[in-house]
C-alpha cells in the first residue's frame, strides 16, 4: 500500500491508506487512545479503538517522537470535534493496525512551542530535533521558496547560473581566509573563498554576459553576534551595463519577491529611494538607514540604495588606506594619477541595499582598466612585485578584452531573518554555529589524528600562555 502524506487524507474519506511519521502527542481517553501523526505534510488524528485489537495492543507503549507507520481507514470527525485551525481537522484515520518503525527516547529538550525560551546551546546541541518544530519547519521551506524564487527570476532574464571552486588563492580582499593545506604540494594552501569575486568577473571576460549563483562564502572573522564563519548569498555579475541597470534589476526582484512570497508585507516606497553615503550620514548616522515610517511595524519593508562611497578609508589600525567595498570596485574617475594622489576624495561605483536598518547586500561596477586596478592596489600598500603575485591572472585576464560588467552579493540569511521576523540569521539556517564560530552538533573545530597532520606536514603550536 502506498503512503499517503497527512495534507491529503481530507480528499480519501471512507478510504483505506497507510501512513507514517512521527507521533507528535498522545492522549488517553479511557479506552480511545488518540495519537497525532506528524509528517510532511502536517499533523493528523489518529484514533485507537479496542475494537481494533491488533492496533490497540501495538499502540500501547508508544510515546511522542516515535516513528510509526499506520493503517486504517479516513473517516469524518463528529462536527462537535472538529479543529478549524487544521487542515485536516475535519478527519482522522481510524487505526486498523501500527508498527513501531523507530521507538525514541524521551527529547532533551520541548519540541512543542516556538523555542525562543530554550537556551542556544541546547538547541544547536540538538539542531536535528530543534528543526522538528513547526516555526523551524516554516522557515526552512520558506528558504527554498525564496531561493527557488531568486533562480527562477533570473533564468526569465538570460541568466546562466555557474558553479565556481570552493578551493582557491588566498588574496588579500577584506576578511581572514580559511585556508586547507595541499597534501601533494607541501607548505602550499587553498583557501575557501570569502565570494566568487575573480571567478565571476573572469566569467565576464569568457563571454558570459549574464552569471548568477546561490552561492556559499566563508569568512574567517572574529566572532560576532550575528555572523556566521560560513553564510548564503546571491551571487550574480552582468556585462555592457551601467549602475542603474543592475540597481533596477535588484529592485524588480526583491519587489516582485515581497509581492509573491510575503503579501502580508507591504513595502514602503518603490521605486527605491537612492541616498548617497553623504546623505546617509548626515541625515541618518548611518550607511544603512532605517527609512521605515514606523520602526515597530514589521510588515512594513524599507529598502534603499546606499550610493557614492568613497572609494577608500584610512585604517587607523593599519596606518594605509583600504578599499571601502574591495579592490575591484570601479572609481569615479578615468585617471589612475588622481587615484593616486587623492584617494580620500575619489568615490566608487559601489551601491549597498539596505532594509530596515540592516544592509542586505551590496556591489559596483568594476574596474576593468588594468592601470586602475593597479593604481588602486598601489593606494592600499601593495608593491609592484605582490601585486604580480596575488592579482597577476586578473590583470592579464584584462588585457584580452573585458566588457565593462558589474554585480551583486547579496545576503539570502540576512533577507529571510529580516522577512520572517527572526532576530538572529540563525533561526533561518539548517545547522549554523554559535556566535563564536562552533558546531555545536557535531562538535567543530576539533583536533585531527597525529597520522593527518604528517600527511599534511603539520605541526601544532600550542598558544604561548598568557
Amino acid at each position: 500500500m502506498k503512503r499517503i502524506l497527512s495534507s491529503e487524507t481530507p480528499s480519501k474519506i471512507g478510504e483505506s491508506i497507510e501512513a507514517a511519521g512521527w507521533v507528535a502527542s498522545r492522549r488517553d481517553h479511557g479506552k480511545l487512545i488518540f495519537l497525532d501523526l506528524r509528517d510532511k505534510g502536517g499533523l493528523l488524528q489518529v484514533v485507537v479503538t479496542p475494537k481494533n485489537k491488533e492496533a490497540y495492543e501495538a499502540v500501547q507503549d508508544v510515546r511522542p517522537e516515535w516513528v510509526v507507520k499506520i493503517q486504517g481507514t479516513i473517516q469524518e470527525r463528529p462536527t462537535e470535534m472538529r479543529n478549524r485551525d487544521l487542515a485536516t481537522g475535519a478527519v482522522e484515520l481510524s487505526a486498523e493496525s501500527l508498527t513501531v518503525l523507530s521507538p525514541a527516547k524521551t527529547p532533551p529538550i520541548p519540541l512543542d512551542g516556538d523555542g525562543y525560551g530554550i537556551g542556544e546551546e541546547a538547541r544547536l546541541r540538538y539542531r536535528y530535533l530543534d528543526l522538528r518544530r513547526e516555526r523551524m519547519k516554516r522557515n526552512l521551506e520558506t528558504r527554498s521558496r525564496v531561493v527557488r524564487f531568486m533562480r527562477e527570476f533570473l533564468y526569465q532574464e538570460g541568466f546562466c547560473e555557474i558553479e565556481t571552486p570552493l578551493l582557491t588563492k588566498s588574496t588579500p580582499e577584506g576578511a581572514r581566509d580559511f585556508l586547507v593545506p595541499s597534501r601533494l604540494e607541501p607548505g602550499k594552501f587553498y583557501a575557501l573563498p570569502q565570494s566568487p569575486q575573480q571567478y565571476k568577473q573572469l566569467l565576464q571576460v569568457a563571454g558570459f554576459e549574464k552569471y548568477f549563483q546561490i552561492a556559499r562564502a566563508l569568512r574567517d572573522e572574529d566572532p560576532r553576534a550575528d555572523r556566521q564563519a560560513e553564510h548564503t548569498q546571491l551571487d550574480l555579475e552582468m556585462s555592457f551595463v551601467e549602475r542603474e541597470d543592475v540597481m533596477a534589476l535588484l529592485e524588480t526582484l526583491y519587489t516582485k519577491l515581497v509581492s509573491e512570497l510575503f503579501p502580508g508585507k507591504k513595502i514602503s516606497q518603490v521605486p527605491f529611494p537612492i541616498l548617497t553615503y553623504k546623505e546617509a550620514m548626515e541625515k541618518h548616522g548611518t550607511d544603512r538607514p532605517d527609512l521605515r515610517a514606523d520602526k515597530e511595524n514589521n510588515n512594513e519593508l524599507a529598502f534603499c540604495f546606499v550610493v557614492d562611497f568613497p572609494a577608500f578609508t584610512w585604517s587607523k589600525e593599519g596606518k594605509r588606506w583600504e578599499a571601502e567595498h574591495n579592490p575591484f570596485s570601479g572609481v569615479q574617475t578615468e585617471d589612475p594619477k588622481e587615484v593616486t594622489k587623492n584617494p580620500g576624495k575619489v568615490l566608487s561605483w559601489q551601491y549597498d541595499l539596505a532594509l530596515n536598518g540592516q544592509e542586505i547586500g551590496g556591489g559596483s561596477i568594476r574596474s576593468s582598466n588594468p592601470e586602475m586596478l593597479r593604481a588602486s592596489f598601489e593606494v592600499m600598500g601593495y608593491e609592484k612585485e605582490e601585486i604580480e603575485k596575488q592579482f597577476g591572472h586578473m590583470l592579464e585576464a584584462f588585457t584580452y578584452g573585458v566588457p565593462p560588467h558589474g554585480g551583486y552579493g547579496g545576503g539570502v540569511d540576512r533577507l529571510l531573518a529580516i522577512l520572517l521576523g527572526e532576530s538572529s540569521i540563525r533561526e533561518v539556517m539548517a545547522f549554523p554555529k554559535t556566535g563564536d564560530n562552533r558546531e555545536l552538533m557535531m562538535g567543530t573545530p576539533s583536533e585531527v589524528s597525529q597520522a593527518q597532520l604528517d600527511e599534511l606536514h603539520l605541526k601544532i603550536q600550542k598558544p604561548k600562555k598568557q
